[in-house]
């Protein structure tokens, strides 16, 4: 390992860390490659949760919002034979 890794410890119920190990055995992996491409997913989704969410409120504080009312309207009018066109 170079100077660049940091050695992670967690503990995890053991039914877990036996299905990474019989999913390690699968792909023909170590358990460290499955935890660390798992941690490295985990990572990205939060990353990317936390750019909408940011994206989100900065479409609020422009305006840029759709009314609940018109909202409500249309996702009720799904169920029927004439649904609203996606309030804008």
């Amino acid at each position: 390992m170079g100077a660049d890794t940091k050695v992670l410890t967690a503990h995890v119920p053991a039914a877990l860390a036996q299905k990474v190990d019989q999913m390690a055995a699968r792909m023909d992996r170590s358990r460290g490659w499955i935890v660390k491409q798992a941690l490295a997913d985990w990572v990205d989704q939060e990353e990317e949760r936390s750019r909408l969410t940011r994206e989100a409120m900065a479409d609020v504080d422009a305006g840029r919002v759709i009314d609940q009312h018109a909202v409500q309207a249309w996702a009720d009018s799904l169920s029927t034979d004439t649904p609203l066109p996606v309030p804008r």
